[in-house]
């Protein structure tokens, strides 16, 4: 499947739910926030949905969407982003993250690295990237969706 036979089958099941373009597209871009932080995922999006009274279909559909590998791709971008934001190097932490992941062989190995050198770059990291794409997720998918609801009705 082409990418853009992809998109324009994500773009016509959003379309179809019947709901308001805010709750939609809230819901979808909690499910992008949800999917891209570590350690959670679809339940958490509905979770989400439930607590902000979004659209739980697209909150589903965007956790499903970036689910695990978008975390991947944006790795750097969170230990760049978190480092800085703690003004420590982001080299060093990167180092020490793929060492951890390198060689972990139980949970205990996680109680060695030292959490503000590490595991607190990461995660503020990823918070300020999940944030950052569930928002703009949110306002690409609100002005797409109210643009196309509005020439429907004329």
């Amino acid at each position: 499947m082409s990418i853009a036979k992809f998109l324009g089958l994500i773009y016509k099941e959003l379309f179809k739910i019947n709901d308001t373009p805010q709750k939609v597209a809230l819901g979808f871009g909690l499910g992008v926030f949800s999917g891209i932080f570590p350690g959670t995922g679809p339940l958490a999006a509905l979770f989400l949905a439930f607590i902000f009274r979004a659209n739980k279909a697209s909150a589903l559909l965007g956790s499903l969407l970036t689910n695990t590998w978008l975390s991947f791709v944006t790795f750097i971008f969170a230990v760049k982003i978190g480092s800085a934001i703690l003004d420590i190097s982001w080299l060093e932490v990167k180092k020490d993250w793929i060492h951890f992941a390198t060689h972990f062989h139980h949970w205990g190995d996680l109680l060695k690295l030292s959490i503000l050198k590490v595991v607190l770059p990461v995660m503020l990291g990823y918070l300020a990237v999940a944030l950052c794409l569930g928002f703009l997720v949110y306002l690409v998918t609100l002005i797409i969706i109210t643009k196309l609801k509005h020439e429907n009705k004329s």
